[in-house]
């Protein structure tokens, strides 16, 4: 409850803040002799639009304790008489004002603090497209999205989480055309989540996804508005999380691990061709470590001639097996990526850069890896980096598939492949096979799969996503 007596009130605030040293309880008096207080975190308001706007015309102007709301020149004001909800609205960068001998308090939305400029995303650039991406700040990529979606079904559905952190979460979908299983689906596994701090969007999708033991992640992020309302327009649900520029985007296909945004803005032929290289980048740079030891050890009537005499010679007084040798060279890829991500950006790029050349070429000359492990490392470094929205899996898969076939030759590499594909048709997003459209097979689907028919072709959203208005155009005319 709110009390009449300001002084209480700055009692109990202060207890439930705990003597906190960024609290602001300010007491004034009006000219009318009217005692009141405002309360907020120091940092999260607008000072200047306080002083003018909220301050000023309560002393100046306030006659009586009834016409509070007429006189504070905001719109954004509403009546509390509850503590907790209080101290809820204070934590959300609002400010609370109080007078003495009335029973309630007022709340008014001046919040403002530190934030982003809407800038381009680094890991979804494109040529051709929108360069806008989200920022930290979950109400500014609302209304990114709002903008690339200007309709009355677009829905925002927001919620807290974390007991700590009271993070703000937000769930964005179409109304009548989202899948309905699977906005109900997301509703009750968030509601199930009971955690003192969410501090990044990654938590959610922790706490949320189908198999969380899984190498495969079954729930999609991006940074860009139009990637998420492309989504939310086939009938998926976007996640939106303060603190954080990646939303959460489910269901998810492992198909999309291959695309872009910047597929559907260019000719579906040279789409088509880009999606095709991103495939065969991504089985390279899956198996070709695993594949290039299991023929050095076990086939290697596999390999012509005149190239297998070049890798003997190249091999010659190499101290290292194959195997372990190949092994080393991918972990060490693996540290020179990871050094490259953790230093500064102007260090870290020429750091990754040299390093790996001068690594290169020293432990060749040194006679410490043959010349052929570093070519087959450096054409998987390269595959790897075509499709980052997999790699993830994809380096995990490549170790598995590496040590599989250092055992068991190809008869390992095709059983790694047998368990990849497995993992991939009997995986569920939220209920979606993840294989889709390739397993079950739709035909709607495989229009926008490996090859990108033309725009006008994709006259029905995904049938297995969305199941209500799945019309998304009329049919072109003929002739």
């Amino acid at each position: 409850m709110i009390w009449k007596k300001i002084s209480l009130n700055k009692r109990e605030i202060m207890e439930k803040f705990n003597n906190t040293s960024d609290l602001v309880l300010y007491e004034f008096e009006t000219n009318s002799n009217i005692k009141m207080m405002a309360c907020y975190i120091e940092g999260f308001i607008d000072r200047e639009l306080f002083d003018r706007d909220i301050l000023k015309p309560l002393i100046l102007d306030l006659k009586k304790v009834k016409d509070i709301k007429r006189t504070i020149l905001t719109s954004k004001i509403k009546e509390i008489d509850s503590m907790e909800n209080l101290i809820e609205d204070i934590l959300s960068g609002n400010i609370a004002i109080f007078a003495e001998d009335l029973p309630l308090s007022y709340t008014i939305e001046l919040s403002k603090w530190e934030k982003r400029a809407v800038e381009e995303p680094e890991s979804e650039s494109v040529v051709r497209g929108p360069k806008e991406g989200f920022i930290e700040d979950i109400f500014v990529n609302k209304s990114l999205l709002r903008r690339k979606l200007r309709t009355n079904n677009l829905v925002f559905e927001d919620l807290v989480l974390g007991k700590q952190t009271r993070t703000k979460i937000s769930i964005a979908y179409l109304q009548g055309i989202v899948n309905k299983r699977v906005l109900e689906e997301v509703k009750k596994r968030l509601s199930k989540i009971d955690i003192d701090g969410v501090l990044e969007s990654g938590y959610i999708e922790q706490l949320i996804e189908d198999r969380p033991y899984s190498i495969i992640a079954t729930i999609e992020n991006t940074e860009k508005p139009d990637v998420a309302a492309a989504k939310i327009l086939e009938g998926r649900v976007a996640i939106l999380c303060d603190g954080t520029p990646h939303v959460l985007t489910v269901p998810r296909l492992f198909i999309e691990g291959v695309m872009t945004s910047e597929d559907y803005y260019v000719r579906p032929y040279y789409a088509s061709f880009l999606r095709f290289l991103r495939v065969t980048a991504l089985l390279i740079s899956v198996f070709s470590p695993g594949v290039y030891v299991a023929l050095q050890l076990y086939h290697q009537e596999m390999i012509p001639t005149v190239l297998l005499i070049s890798m003997m010679g190249a091999r010659e007084g190499v101290p290292l097996p194959v195997a372990l040798e190949t092994l080393l060279m991918v972990l060490t890829l693996e540290v020179t990526k990871e050094s490259g991500v953790r230093l500064p950006k102007a260090v870290g790029t020429t750091v990754s850069i040299v390093g790996t050349l001068v690594l290169g070429q020293a432990a060749v000359q040194a006679g410490i890896v043959s010349a052929p492990t570093v070519i087959i490392i450096a054409i998987t470094a390269i595959s790897e980096f075509v499709v980052p929205a997999l790699v993830q899996g994809v380096v995990l898969y490549r170790l598995i598939i590496l040590l599989l076939g250092s055992f068991l030759g190809l008869y390992g590499t095709t059983c790694g492949l047998i368990i990849y594909i497995t993992q991939i048709i009997t995986t569920e997003s939220f209920g979606i096979p993840f294989g889709l459209p390739f397993t079950p097979i739709n035909k709607e689907g495989l229009k926008d799969s490996i090859v990108r028919f033309p725009i006008w072709s994709f006259i029905y959203r995904p049938k297995a996503i969305a199941k209500r208005n799945i019309r998304r155009q009329k049919p072109p005319r003929k002739g």
